[in-house]
């Protein structure tokens, strides 16, 4: 047999689940750092976390292997399945008795031992929904905006239920994920930014409204006019940036997670990791996900010169997720945005975040894979 005809042996590429692999060992790492002495003083375990965290992690990697066996084609034909699902569960969240409520957010489903968050659930399976959408109807989409009515009343529906919750965050990352996968579908720059700015409107009018969310913004702005009330977490935040300086004070060395900052392992895991590791710790977490992202887009737009713009479009909405929840997150934990509860994905502590992004990377490995398959194993 010639070396031509000699079947090609594919494995999943090694680029994008060595960069995912390596923020989520940033993660195991920041986790058992940041969470040691809240753990220790409500579970009198210091490793309650961490040990919960690897769990997680176990059944991260067991659905997403499930998920990365699934062609793509099944993706595509169940979207409206996957849709029907989360909109369901965004519903039954909201049951008085059934959803549990944290810090006066209903927000998670229990499930057992664990809680499950719809709102991941509902990112995935909007992306899912829109790819297949702009694929069946691609010519509305570039040419009428009737052809965006659709879409956008999804993200509506699913936008009012989680601001129900409520989930101002999640609202954010859906509607940005939408209006990006519509705008890159070829959709009329006009319209889109018509789209952007109505959206942008509710916003405004939703924080005006709400006092907490406006106070909220009005400390973001100068967190020392109430450095103990609703600056104190931006302050703190800060505080572990100063200190980290160029190389940090150590891994397990940081003084705000001892109960200046908290819940130090969630939403600003970034603050207690740019404090022991310092300026550069930071810089790889940043340049580990601008390359996962990166190599995402690269994927999504090889499956379109390859004919497949139902993967193409997925692809690009992962992308869009992991970027915006990354920037919103680094974001808020240095200052640069009002504070807002988003998980740093494959690094934050929370069982439905893990698992989702984890489930969301592998899809986008299969549809690596297939297209390298499809090329006779050429990159």
């Amino acid at each position: 047999m010639s070396a031509a005809a000699k079947p090609v042996h594919l494995g999943p590429d090694p680029l994008l689940g060595g960069l995912a692999l390596s923020l989520i060992v940033v993660g195991v790492v920041a986790i058992a750092s940041a969470s040691i002495g809240y753990s220790d003083w409500h579970f009198n375990s210091p490793w309650h976390h961490t040990i919960r965290h690897i769990v997680y992690l176990g059944m991260a990697a067991s659905l997403g292997a499930v998920a990365y066996r699934v062609p793509i084609e099944v993706w595509q034909r169940t979207s409206g399945l996957w849709l029907l699902m989360a909109l369901a569960l965004l519903l039954l969240v909201l049951v008085p008795g059934v959803g549990r409520d944290v810090n006066g957010s209903q927000r998670w489903l229990p499930l057992g031992p664990i809680t499950v968050q719809p709102s991941e659930i509902a990112k995935f399976a909007l992306v899912l929904y829109t790819a297949s959408f702009v694929v069946r109807h691609a010519k509305a989409v570039q040419n009428h905006w009737q052809g965006l009515a659709k879409p956008v009343a999804i993200l509506g529906v699913t936008g009012l239920l989680l601001l129900f919750e409520p989930d101002f965050g999640a609202t954010v990352i859906c509607a940005g994920t939408v209006f990006g996968m519509l705008f890159l579908a070829g959709a009329r720059l006009g319209y889109v930014l018509l789209l952007v700015t109505v959206a942008v409107g509710a916003l405004v009018f939703m924080i005006i409204s709400a006092p907490y969310r406006l106070q909220r913004l009005t400390a973001y702005t100068d967190p020392w006019q109430d450095p103990y009330g609703s600056g104190f977490q931006l302050i703190q935040s800060l505080i572990a940036f100063g200190r980290g300086e160029w190389w940090g004070v150590g891994l397990g060395n940081s003084i705000q997670k001892l109960f200046y900052l908290p819940e130090a392992h969630t939403d600003f895991v970034f603050s207690i990791w740019a404090e022991e590791t310092g300026f550069f710790g930071a810089l790889v977490v940043i340049v580990l996900y601008c390359l996962l992202i990166g190599r995402i887009l690269f994927v999504g737009r090889r499956a379109e010169e390859d004919g497949e713009p139902f993967a193409g479009y997925v692809c690009y909405g992962v992308a869009l997720i992991f970027s915006g929840q990354a920037f919103v997150n680094m974001g808020v934990s240095s200052g640069l945005l009002p504070t807002k509860g988003l998980t740093l994905p494959f690094i934050s502590y929370g069982g439905s975040s893990l698992i989702m992004s984890c489930v969301m990377l592998s899809v986008i490995l299969r549809i690596e894979y297939s297209l390298r398959a499809n090329r006779g194993g050429k990159s």
